[in-house]
């Protein structure tokens, strides 16, 4: 009996995950300026558990979010945590989502300063039928745009397909797009195209944003602007299902953080079309945001990381390794889930996701001689990292204390590679 999850993918890769940088090690781990605090709460659209707070509808984020940002914090990332795509019925904790806010640390010269907080709102915007395409992906960043000319910052979005709306809760949610068209894309629909169209609205895109009280937001929030970027996976499939990933995130990020831009979100569709052949290679697209004054360039590592569910409690996550890079000023931006699913040794369920963190380059005259021809590959040991209990306003946070993380690092795993970045994945 049971209900077979044993039968997923066998772990073919038992350590914690990897890391991706553009610096070596004593460069990731030097001091800036600013010091990070991050706090990780996950929610739950199928009611209470012990350790995650039940929310009818992703909509109601900005108030379960509120308390923190009374505090300082804002919110960095959203993610849902396990996406079961390509399987016949949707997986526990399908709809588990994972917000991660983020507040420089407070110290004398901030409290010396005029910080104004931003208040977080939340827009659903329809979308025509049961997949985004290239050219709707399109016009959600003209859209996108067009509401940053008002002053709003776009910080995260989630898309859900809607087979039932039950109580206010949206059922059945998934992440992603398809393949951008090869042919010359149309005229980008309009808002009232995304809005009225002939189709019924399967899809919804809940989109996130900053605002501030008029004279009061920072001057580089001002007339953001937003582009999109390729993102493009060479996969293996088990059936219709995505068994391993592999991508060359240095390299298509590497020339929007020389340019000062940060990765804000990702699109991909990670269903196979019944039908259709089965792709050994992923297409979509990263968001960027260009603010409007002149940012340093930055540097960036990526993370893929496994997530480790034990009954009904985060085991094992980026969580550790977060709060360390974050005393070297390190700043989360992106979370990319995947529908990557296996058990570890234990049997616990086990999802990998791609977390992307930037910092701004440091001068040589700072003392860091650097390399801008060359790419630093780290790998993670094989040492897991558990959470550690407690937490802020009865939210657990996971991975806190473990100020010593990256020495879960390999020695040798920062190797130099002079000239075009080949950057291995999985």
């Amino acid at each position: 009996m049971g209900c077979g999850l044993r039968k997923l993918e066998d772990p073919e890769d038992s350590s914690p995950g990897k890391i991706y940088s553009t610096l070596k090690r004593p460069q990731v781990e030097t001091k800036t300026e600013t010091v990070y605090e991050y706090v990780l709460l996950d929610f739950s659209l199928e009611g209470s558990r012990p350790t995650v707070q039940y929310v009818a509808s992703l909509s109601e984020l900005p108030q379960a979010l509120q308390p923190y940002y009374t505090q300082g914090y804002i919110l960095a990332a959203l993610h849902p945590i396990i996406l079961s795509v390509g399987r016949t019925r949707s997986l526990p904790f399908s709809l588990l989502y994972r917000a991660i806010l983020a507040r420089p640390r407070p110290s004398k010269q901030m409290a010396s300063m005029c910080y104004s907080v931003p208040m977080l709102k939340v827009e659903e915007w329809p979308l025509p039928g049961e997949s985004l395409t290239g050219d709707t992906v399109r016009a959600l960043i003209d859209r996108v745009n067009s509401s940053a000319r008002g002053g709003v910052r776009f910080v995260a979005s989630v898309l859900q397909q809607v087979s039932g709306i039950t109580n206010g809760r949206v059922h059945s949610p998934k992440r992603g797009c398809r393949s951008p068209p090869r042919s010359p894309p149309r005229t980008p629909p309009g808002d009232r195209e995304l809005e009225e169209n002939t189709y019924s609205p399967d899809l919804r895109l809940l989109v996130f944003f900053h605002s501030w009280a008029p004279g009061c937001a920072p001057l580089d929030s001002l007339a953001c602007q937003y582009h999109q970027g390729a993102l493009s996976m060479r996969v293996s499939r088990k059936g219709q299902v995505v068994s391993s990933l592999e991508a060359d995130w240095l390299e298509l990020t590497a020339a929007y953080y020389r340019k000062g831009w940060s990765l804000v979100d990702s699109f991909v569709y990670w269903d196979t079309p019944k039908g259709e052949p089965v792709p050994r290679s992923l297409e979509g697209l990263f968001v960027y945001e260009e603010r409007s004054t002149s940012p340093p360039a930055n540097d960036t590592i990526v993370v893929e990381q496994w997530t480790v569910i034990e009954g009904s409690n985060v085991k094992t996550d980026y969580g550790p390794l977060l709060h360390t890079l974050a005393e070297f000023g390190w700043l989360l931006t992106c979370v990319l889930p995947t529908p990557i699913i296996r058990h570890d040794s234990d049997g616990n369920l086990a999802t990998k996701q791609v977390v992307f963190l930037q910092r701004p380059v440091r001068s040589q005259a700072a003392g860091q001689p650097r390399n801008q021809s060359s790419t630093h590959r780290v790998k993670r040991g094989a040492a897991e990292l558990s959470p550690t209990a407690g937490g802020i306003g009865g939210f657990p946070v996971f991975g806190g204390g473990y100020p010593s993380a990256l020495s879960h690092l390999e020695e040798g795993g920062f190797e130099q590679e002079e000239g075009k970045a080949e950057v291995t994945c999985m």
